[in-house]
């Protein structure tokens, strides 16, 4: 049973993926990292020797520190961020225990570089749709929730990437896009190792949607319809993808948790 301050790997991959996830902080030394050079999805790495640092980036929010096995990086590290005001947990067991859960784990290899703020630049056209709406939604969540996305001209796109260090995605030819008859969301779920059931059946509709195969899954035509009035409503990319955030958490949820639910008229349970 674990502590008042801890929370269990079952329990955190719950959250994780969601609006309430924690923000999820790797201690691990650098030894201990090659060792195992992935993340849990949605963390990031800092030194426990800095944590004076992190302070600001914490405040207001939930937090779960981990390190190898879980016991004195991360006991040590959570008193002194309690100490300073942060409500923090440690996660039970460490990064072992959720390795050996078999929960999934982001290949740190695979990520793009960062910034001098820490976080993940992306940039593809302006005017997004689908794909461009649900790959960003999928790295904030589950990859880099401070990804910083860049929206432009599509002809500007290759020299905004050149000039401000940001990873293109959803663009012809690009490393990250479509390939063969999937689509970028695909392809960054593949890429990151991000292999979840719930996602997979996210990516279907996704894939339906992006690609005009409504065969696929039957939600495929009502996420085109929801994509395209959102593009109506919002002139502001940025916007609509702050609207496109909820739109997809729903998705995601229900595929997670209510794809055997139904609804209908009259109500037959309470």
């Amino acid at each position: 049973m674990p502590s008042l301050n801890e929370i269990t790997p079952a329990q955190l991959s719950r959250l994780i993926g969601t609006p309430g996830a924690p923000v999820l902080v790797d201690l691990r030394i650098d030894a201990d990292f090659a060792d195992d050079p992935q993340l849990i999805p949605g963390a990031f790495r800092h030194a426990f020797t800095d944590l004076d640092t992190l302070l600001p980036r914490l405040r207001g929010f939930p937090v779960v520190v981990f390190c190898q096995k879980g016991r004195k990086i991360s006991q040590g590290a959570a008193a002194i961020l309690r100490h300073e005001g942060i409500a923090c947990e440690t996660l039970a067991g460490g990064q072992f225990a959720w390795r050996d859960a078999g929960l999934p784990m982001v290949e740190a290899a695979n990520m793009p570089p960062l910034d001098n703020q820490g976080r993940t630049v992306w940039v593809t056209r302006h005017r997004p749709k689908i794909d461009r709406i649900a790959c960003p939604w999928l790295i904030r969540r589950f990859v880099d929730p401070n990804a910083q996305f860049l929206f432009v001209p599509p002809q500007d796109v290759a020299l905004v990437a050149e000039k401000f260090a940001a990873t293109p995605f959803d663009m012809e030819d690009g490393h990250f896009s479509h390939r063969g008859e999937t689509c970028t969301f695909d392809m960054m779920l593949a890429e990151f190792g991000l292999s979840i059931p719930a996602l997979d059946h996210v990516a279907t509709i996704v894939r339906g949607a992006d690609t005009n195969r409504h065969d696929l899954a039957p939600e495929a035509a009502g996420l085109l319809a929801v994509s395209l009035g959102l593009s109506r409503m919002y002139r502001d990319d940025l916007a609509q993808l702050e609207a496109g955030m909820t739109v997809y958490d729903a998705l995601y949820r229900w595929a997670r948790d209510a794809t055997d639910e139904g609804h209908d008229w009259p109500a037959t349970s309470a």
